[in-house]
């Protein structure tokens, strides 16, 4: 038996590799068909109608980890057709191969689903109400999987970052080195989430095999606003000398910084659910910062 890794090339993608590894000979599938470092892998468009099916069907693996998405949020307002066939379509043909084939899917959703507007952490069964079209389209995604009958896992998660890819955190070290100060949002409340940990939980889960199929908030401990993300990735990577200065980060409103889509003030999600059912101890999301910023500096030496 084998597993089915859609999106490898991506932050989560390739952590994904990493770790789903141990447990079992994993088909590495990214759109182009490359892998990073240049190694060939199995090449799947979810642009492609049945593509992605197709293979399963093919290959017939106990799982498949579906890390793909269309994440463009903005972008998914003036494309709502390719945002649905990515995020939708495709996930609806994924989950039926996999009830095909009795493949466990493991599929990753958005605190973009929700509205924003709470005064506590966002649980699983908490209503929806997602403010934009890729908050719509990846709800669409998690109805389809539900409605297919296969097994499945479905991990929301928030404000995910890497050490490679394009992510916040990629971006504020640029920038860092490129300006005195830097105008971050401060009204925007989330969990900075390590991919690498992600995909850690992510293997365990599936090596746990839960007898029932499920949604779970993963994301880590703790919360914060982009401002002061901002701020603890200047002062961990000025600490380990990965930057030579840090800039001074002003924080200004939502409505200071206009985009295409409407982001959700609050997305900061309950983990209950996953510590009880996977007896799993959530870090604080400064470690996981810690831990990426120094595996970037690592990677420097």
């Amino acid at each position: 038996m084998s597993i089915v890794l859609f999106g490898a090339d991506g932050q989560l993608g390739y952590q994904l590799q990493r770790s789903l590894s141990a447990l079992d000979a994993v088909h590495a599938c990214t759109r182009s068909g490359r892998l990073p470092g240049g190694f060939a892998g199995e090449r799947v468009d979810f642009s492609e109608p049945d593509q992605a099916a197709a293979l399963i069907r093919r290959l017939r693996p106990r799982a498949v980890v579906n890390a793909v998405a269309y994440t463009a949020v903005d972008r998914a307002e003036d494309e709502p057709q390719l945002a649905q066939r990515i995020n939708a379509d495709a996930v609806a043909e994924i989950a039926a191969a996999c009830a095909h084939t009795g493949s466990t899917l493991l599929h990753y959703s958005t605190d973009y689903v929700f509205s924003g507007v709470n005064s506590r952490p966002w649980r699983e069964d908490d209503a929806t109400g997602p403010l934009s079209v890729y908050g719509q389209t990846k709800l669409a995604g998690e109805g389809a999987i539900r409605a297919s009958g296969c097994q499945y896992l479905i991990f929301r998660t928030a404000w995910v970052y890497a050490a490679r890819g394009s992510n916040f955190l990629r971006t504020m070290l640029r920038l860092a080195a490129e300006r005195d100060e830097l105008r971050i949002v401060s009204d925007q409340i989330g969990s900075p989430t390590s991919a690498r940990w992600l995909a850690d939980i992510s293997t365990l889960a599936l090596h746990a095999a839960p007898e029932t199929s499920g949604t779970w908030h993963a994301v880590a401990a703790g919360q914060c606003s982009w401002a002061e993300f901002a701020e603890a990735i200047c002062a961990d990577a000025l600490a380990v000398g990965l930057i030579a200065r840090a800039p001074t980060v002003t924080g200004i409103a939502s409505s200071d910084y206009p985009t295409r889509a409407t982001r959700p003030a609050y997305s900061v999600l309950d983990t209950t659910r996953l510590r009880s059912d996977f007896s799993l101890t959530v870090p604080d999301w400064r470690c996981g910062l810690q831990q990426v910023i120094a595996e970037m500096m690592l990677a420097r030496s």
